[in-house]
C-alpha cells in the first residue's frame, strides 16, 4: 500500500497511513520514501555520493536499513529494499546471542544493530570502549552484510551512518573484513587498493535524512509543476 508504514519493529507505527495523513493535513504535494532512501538522496546531492550513479547508503543504529541508488535512480521494486534483514551466517558457538529482531531473530539487524549490542553485552554502543570484544564481532557481521550487497548491487561506494558507526575504529575493521570475505574475487582497485575511499562515513552525518527529505520535497513540487 503506497504511503503506508507497514510491518515494522518500531512500536506504534505499523500500518500507519503516513502519506495520507500528511497530505490531508497540509494540502500540499507530498513525496514519500523510506528514511534511508531519503538519506541516500541527501548524500547523492550534497555528500559522500555526489557524482556517483550507483551506491549504497546504510545506517547502523537502533536498526539497520539501507538505501540504494542504481543508475541514478533510488531502488524501490516490489516495496522497498530491506537490507537490514539479510540472513547472515550465525556461528552460535562464537556468538550464542539469539538476535534482537522481532521478525527474524538473528538477521543482519538482529545481530548488528544497537539493540543487539545492548542485548549481547549489556551496554549501549556509546558505552563500549574501543578495545571491547564487541567491536570485533560487530565488524564481522557488518562485513558479511556489506560483502553480500557488494556482490548483488556492485555499488561504486558504500556510505555508513548511524549511531553505532560513531565508533571510528570500526571502519578499518570492517574494511579489512570485507577484503578478507571477498578474497580477491572482485579485481577492482576500489576494493583491493582504495577501500578507505570505498567504505566511508556519511558526510552529512545526522543531517542526511533531513536534507534528503528536502530533496524529495523538491521532486514532489517538480512533478506538480
Amino acid at each position: 500500500m503506497f504511503g503506508y508504514i507497514t510491518t515494522t519493529p518500531k512500536s506504534g507505527w505499523a500500518n500507519t497511513d503516513f502519506f495520507g495523513r500528511i497530505s490531508r493535513a497540509l494540502g500540499v504535494p507530498v513525496e514519500f520514501d523510506t528514511d534511508v532512501n531519503a538519506a541516500a538522496l541527501g548524500e547523492a546531492m550534497w555528500g559522500a555520493a555526489k557524482g556517483l550513479e550507483t551506491f549504497v547508503y546504510m545506517t547502523v543504529g537502533t536498526g539497520i536499513g539501507g538505501g540504494g541508488m542504481v543508475n541514478g535512480r533510488l531502488l524501490h521494486g516490489l516495496q522497498h529494499p530491506e537490507m537490514g534483514h539479510l540472513r547472515l551466517p550465525h556461528d552460535l558457538g562464537l556468538d550464542p546471542y539469539s538476535g534482537a529482531c522481532p521478525f527474524h531473530g538473528d538477521c543482519f539487524e538482529g545481530l548488528a544493530a544497537g539493540p543487539a549490542l545492548l542485548g549481547r553485552w549489556g551496554h549501549h554502543a556509546e558505552e563500549l570502549p574501543p578495545d571491547h570484544p564487541a567491536w570485533r564481532l560487530e565488524a564481522h557481521y557488518l562485513a558479511l552484510g556489506l560483502a553480500n550487497l557488494i556482490c548483488m548491487l556492485s555499488p561504486q561506494r558504500i556510505i555508513l551512518g548511524g549511531g553505532v558507526m560513531q565508533q571510528k575504529a570500526l571502519f578499518q575493521m570492517v574494511r579489512r573484513n570485507v577484503q578478507q570475505l571477498l578474497n580477491g574475487y572482485l579485481q577492482v582497485p576500489s576494493i583491493l587498493e582504495q577501500i578507505d575511499q570505498y567504505i566511508v562515513p556519511a558526510t552529512l552525518g545526522n543531517r542526511a535524512g533531513v536534507l534528503g527529505a528536502i530533496a524529495l520535497a523538491k521532486e514532489a513540487i517538480r512533478q506538480v509543476n
